[in-house]
């Protein structure tokens, strides 16, 4: 069992930057890791992954270019920098981690993962 939560959320201006963190407890070897967010009236939808390894990364197209994710195994943390934020980026953030076999996998699809976080609000003011 893992249990995951997400830290660093709060209320931002339209181009300001914040950090998301997630502290991972439990059986927290390999798990690969991803952010995912939720707008008010919206599906959820994926933001980013990282590998066990923090080798590889995927990333939405509206994260590319804006948002980092990485990771510390020492410390059981994944991370989500997040900069030039806009409106858009108004969601609850949730953590979500699978327990893997490979150290270089991850995956996209919010159905994959075995565990989430009980989510962040994030809120972005024009």
């Amino acid at each position: 069992q893992v249990e995951l939560v997400e830290s660093g959320g709060g209320l931002v201006e339209a181009g300001d930057s914040l950090s998301l963190s997630c502290l991972a407890s439990g059986r927290t070897a390999p798990l690969c890791t991803a952010w995912f967010r939720q707008a008010p009236g919206k599906e959820r939808e994926f933001v980013a992954a990282i590998s066990w390894s923090g080798g590889n990364t995927g990333y939405s197209d509206f994260a590319k270019g804006r948002f980092t994710i990485s990771r510390d195994n020492a410390k059981n943390m994944v991370y989500l920098q997040m900069s030039s934020l806009k409106p858009d980026d108004t969601a609850v953030y949730y953590c979500a981690a699978k327990t893997v076999a490979s150290t270089t996998v991850w995956y996209q699809r919010g159905g994959l993962y075995d565990y989430w976080g009980q989510g962040i609000q994030v809120t972005v003011s024009s």
